[in-house]
């Protein structure tokens, strides 16, 4: 049975959403054609199926339930994701906690294949038991933790096989498989194609050494990509990251380090937005290719490419009518943004950007890239917590500031802290909080950007207040009860009505 999508929105207006191929829906729903047994984004350009022959659905792993097949044009697997927060039933938001923490790449491996254990692990990292975990979820999403899994590890072997030039060897692991052996029985059971096959298809040839790998992440207008870039570029830290180019060939570039298990990769990556398209296109170091699926994951979260501007839009436009583009620009790292968060305390971003550029030149591993300027990888938690104080001394940071450094280092390198999308965000609060140095505008500005939570509010920053006419912590709180669940996109927004970059938003 076809599921209702958002309210208001049901299938006379999905159909006309994929008549005029309407970016803005990209993601929200999928179609599924009974005709011809394959769905398709809102943005396919494939000829218009009759209505009649048209099933929309809000998730493409309820389509494969269902048993379609994506689309091999419009390439489902491209999609931004979509995870509304606008809702205040509990159940509803821990359904969405546990599909966050599932589209997390970096937790793919942690996940067992079957029918049980991945499950059992979601429930337990959220809390709460097996059974109640799978009817919630069953309920918001219309396919349990296990088959929205299985959804998300084909799609992305599925791009893996049209994208690059990775062999099968790889792609599996890569995509969350334990062997190729089940990853190509799942291919071929859910598709009904050979991997190989699928790749000779589509005339992807045989990897050469040493390339670097190109993929394509769409996202949702409107897109204000020249806020994006101007806010990396003004934050750039010399060795690890650079706004290059300009104009429409304007992108960003930067080094990256990748844990996966007891393997360490390292490599580039550089990103440049193609409006048109509403695509970002995505260039790969090859020693990154292996862990690809986790680098497009943090990427779609540091540029925000998963944002459902109509519903924010909805909640803000109102208060800020010239914020409509705006996105929270996020991370690639968790911990490096802590970091910067904590250097960036109190002082402008000049002066954050100096203090990160000689910790990365001081403690950063070297790096040979093709990128002019980029030749160093940020410092790793070990590094941070090893460093003596008169080091860090040296480089101008005062001891309050060594003390957080440290104490985060210590936390995240140990395994109590986790500081990404999956992370559970009361308790990750909490334990930010309770080290030295940690306030709640420094926790609050990691749960923003690291923690990819959309009601953020740092209700205690100076320049928020100023944006916002109050004065006051608790003033600002007041008048942000009607953005719920979007202040965090509210806090973006005051800050750019300012006439130059806040000293708030340092890191």
């Amino acid at each position: 049975m076809s599921t209702p999508l958002t309210p208001g929105l049901e299938g006379d207006a999905c159909y006309l959403a994929m008549k005029t191929h309407d970016a803005r829906f990209d993601g929200s729903f999928f179609t599924a054609v009974t005709s011809t047994g394959i769905y398709c984004r809102p943005v396919c350009r494939v000829k218009l199926p009759r209505r009649e022959n048209c099933r929309f659905f809000r998730h493409a792993a309820q389509c494969e339930a269902e048993g379609f097949r994506p689309c091999l044009r419009c390439r489902p697997e491209l999609a931004p994701r979509a995870a509304s927060w606008s809702t205040e039933d509990a159940s509803r938001i821990l359904a969405l906690q546990a599909a966050r923490l599932i589209d997390q790449p970096d937790a793919w491996a942690h996940l067992t294949e079957g029918s049980g254990p991945g499950a059992a692990q979601i429930a337990a990292r959220l809390g709460v038991s097996d059974r109640h975990l799978r009817r919630i979820f069953e309920t918001q999403f219309g396919v349990s933790p296990l088959q929205y899994l299985q959804t998300r590890r084909l799609l992305a072997a599925k791009q893996l096989i049209a994208d690059t030039r990775l062999p099968m060897t790889q792609v599996a692991p890569a995509s969350g498989f334990a062997s190729v052996r089940r990853f190509n029985a799942a291919f071929v059971a859910h598709y009904g194609l050979n991997p190989s096959a699928l790749r000779r298809a589509g005339g992807t040839a045989e990897r050469r050494e040493g390339q670097p790998v190109e993929v394509r992440l769409g996202y949702r207008p409107p897109y204000d990509a020249a806020a994006m870039l101007g806010f990396f570029g003004r934050r750039a830290l010399r060795g690890i990251e650079a706004v290059t180019g300009s104009g429409g060939q304007a992108g960003i570039a930067r080094t990256l380090r990748v844990l996966q298990g007891a393997h360490t990769h390292t490599g580039w990556l550089q990103m440049r937005f193609e409006p048109s398209r509403e695509q970002l296109l995505l260039s790969v170091s090859d020693s990154l290719a292996g862990v690809l699926p986790i680098v497009i994951g943090r990427v779609r979260a540091m540029l925000d490419l998963d944002a459902e501007p109509m519903a924010i839009n909805a909640a803000l436009h109102a208060r800020f009518p010239d914020g409509d583009g705006l996105r929270v620009p996020g991370t690639v790292d968790g911990f490096e943004l802590a970091v910067r968060a904590v250097l960036g305390q109190q002082i402008t971003v000049a002066a954050a950007r100096t203090l990160g550029a000689r910790l990365v030149e001081a403690f950063g591993d070297a790096i040979a890239t093709p990128v002019a300027g980029l030749d160093r990888l940020f410092p790793t938690p070990a590094a941070i917590a090893a460093a003596s104080g008169d080091a860090l001394g040296h480089l101008g940071i005062v001891r309050q500031r060594q003390a957080a450094l440290q104490a985060i280092a210590r936390e995240v390198a140990e395994g109590r802290l986790a500081l990404h999308a999956g992370a559970d965000v009361p308790s990750t609060l909490v334990a930010l909080q309770a080290l030295p140095g940690i306030g709640e505008w420094t926790a609050q500005y990691i749960a923003m950007r690291a923690l990819r939570w959309p009601d953020a509010f740092p209700a205690g920053d100076v320049a928020l207040q100023k944006a916002l006419g109050v004065t006051g912590a608790r003033a600002a709180t007041e008048a942000s009860q009607a953005w719920r669940p979007w202040r965090g996109y509210a806090v973006l927004r005051a800050w750019h009505t300012l006439s130059t970059p806040p000293a708030a938003a340092r890191a």
